[in-house]
């Protein structure tokens, strides 16, 4: 049974965005499930919604964003466009009555995020911020490990990294957020696009919000080529490639967080770590020797760390360690997802709110680095 947002027995999608992140992990994750169904495919390029319309035999598709987000039949808007557009695609879906999946950010200002939050609580709208990593087997098992068997008893410290070479090679092209920005300024680029999961996850584990950070934002590879420029050239390119921050959670733990397109190593390259008074959980979510992932726990009485198997009630359907995790890690998050909107689970995690305090913790990083100096973190 759905929730009196939806309008079907089948919960049905607007997809907006034909990129490769759509390709490979969203439309998969909604036509996995077999309560779901995309029905209109949406981009500004209608070729390309076209293009995805008809290679994963999606009904209808249009590059009128209004149109599909207002559409009386659908239920779902799934935002995976350009971080620039996000906040406005969120908004109008949610002033349409549609619940909303967005890829992060919501907003690059936090509260831009919350108004969004707290528009859909008004409503009583279900949303979700695209934390791929938290939806991870691994990172689930974790979690109910520490609350359901309290293996880490009191948290002390969590170590988040987000790291890996992809764009190592100035040559590999990255997306330009903002090709009118101030290139004698550093601007947030890893923190906020590879940062905000690993933060998340961290929030989640720690049990509490950070109230104050400090750290510091670096340029390693200072030109590059760039996607959306009309040349094959490198250009300057003034983004934290590179970033380390400490964090102080509301509760005592300490964190730290290291986020990087330049550290080698293979993507997606997460790692979380926790350590607490009763034990110690590693989750290494980095596809090797044909694993998406590891997980690996430590008591105080010993030491050692073991790895353990992932039980299979934290996986998809037909879900395995030896898929890729891709969409592996976005069919859990659909899963949770349409849990929620239908009532199955009543819970929301990962929703618009946890997006605020996770954009909350980047803003007052970023002040930090500027201000070289401890900035609060906002009451979430």
């Amino acid at each position: 049974m759905t929730n009196d947002n939806t309008t079907h027995d089948t919960i049905t999608v607007a997809m907006l965005g034909a990129g490769a992140w759509a390709d490979h992990a969203h439309i998969p994750g909604w036509q996995r499930d077999p309560r779901s169904e995309i029905t209109v495919m949406c981009d500004v390029e209608l070729d390309k919604a076209e293009a995805y319309a008809e290679k994963f035999d999606i009904p209808q598709a249009t590059d009128d964003w209004e149109e599909a987000v207002t559409h009386p039949e659908v239920d779902v808007v799934d935002v995976a466009t350009p971080s620039s557009t996000h906040f406005e695609l969120a908004m109008a879906a949610l002033e349409a009555d549609k619940h909303v999946l967005c890829e992060k950010p919501v907003a690059h200002d936090w509260e831009d995020t919350q108004r969004a939050a707290e528009l859909a609580e008004q409503k009583d709208l279900k949303t979700k911020v695209g934390f791929t990593f938290r939806y991870s087997p691994g990172i689930q098992y974790a979690k109910y490990l520490m609350d359901e068997e309290g293996f880490v008893g009191e948290p002390f410290i969590f170590n988040g990294y987000e790291q890996n070479s992809q764009f190592l090679d100035p040559d590999e092209p990255l997306r330009q957020e903002d090709p009118d920005a101030d290139q004698s300024e550093i601007q947030v680029a890893s923190i906020e696009g590879y940062g905000a999961p690993i933060i998340d996850i961290g929030h989640w584990w720690a049990g509490a919000h950070y109230d104050r950070v400090v750290g510091r934002m670096m340029n390693f590879v200072p030109e590059r080529r760039v996607r959306e420029a009309d040349t094959d050239e490198r250009i300057p390119m003034n983004i934290d490639d590179g970033d380390t921050f400490i964090g102080e959670y509301e509760n005592g733990t300490l964190g730290t967080i290291q986020t990087s397109f330049v550290t080698v190593g293979n993507y997606p390259g997460v790692e979380a770590r926790i350590y607490g008074s009763e034990g110690a959980i590693i989750c290494r979510l980095v596809e090797e020797d044909g694993k998406a992932e590891t997980i690996h726990t430590a008591t105080k009485d010993d030491v050692e760390f073991e790895q353990r198997e992932i039980p299979d009630r934290f996986y998809p359907d037909g879900g395995s360690n030896e898929e890729s995790w891709r969409t592996l890690f976005y069919a859990n998050l659909i899963k949770d997802f349409i849990d929620e909107i239908t009532g199955v689970s009543d819970r929301n995690q990962g929703n618009f709110r946890d997006g605020v305090m996770v954009q909350q913790s980047i803003n007052a990083f970023e002040e930090s680095h500027r201000n070289d100096e401890w900035t609060g973190v906002p009451d979430a």
